[in-house]
């Protein structure tokens, strides 16, 4: 006979920042805003998405720090977005969202777009530990303490 058991849930952080990144068109925004895409129209555009969905969007990704609203005229006011410390935080993501959709995702080789790094070589974004310099992958990956809280966490240890 199986038993139930009482749910307990994982705090976890990357529940915490879907809440303010997981729907897609905050996603696409981010992109094209990291793209130079910055004034409204240009993302409305770029995106697809309704201008009314797009601005709520917008408007909670400027409330969660991730982008700032820039004036840029004043007759009438008109504004762009640019990353903030936090939005760009997300730039080695969204590549790497992009990379995977290109090897995994797309179904249409001849529209898949390139980018180069600086050095001149196709970009291929990895993340490694910061402190061993190792490529991070989930066999050399373990979780610390399962039960860690978000009230045991202080803003310097996130």
């Amino acid at each position: 006979m199986r038993r139930s058991r009482t749910p307990d849930p994982r705090v976890c952080s990357i529940n915490a920042a879907m809440q303010v990144l997981g729907e897609k068109w905050a996603m696409l925004a981010l992109r094209e805003i990291t793209f130079g895409a910055r004034r409204f129209d240009e993302i409305v555009f770029n995106t697809g998405a309704a201008r009314n969905i797009l601005a709520s969007r917008l408007r909670s990704l400027e409330e969660a720090g991730v982008v700032t609203k820039v004036q840029y005229e004043t007759s009438p006011p008109r504004y762009e977005y640019e990353l903030s410390e936090a939005g760009k935080q997300l730039f080695t993501i969204l590549h790497s969202i992009r990379d995977w959709g290109d090897r995994y995702a797309r179904t249409d080789p001849e529209n898949i777009a390139v980018f180069r790094h600086s050095c001149g070589e196709v970009l291929r974004p990895e993340m490694h530990c910061a402190a061993c310099g190792e490529v991070l992958d989930p066999d050399s990956t373990v979780t610390a303490d399962r039960d860690v809280h978000q009230s045991d966490l202080t803003p310097s240890g996130r």
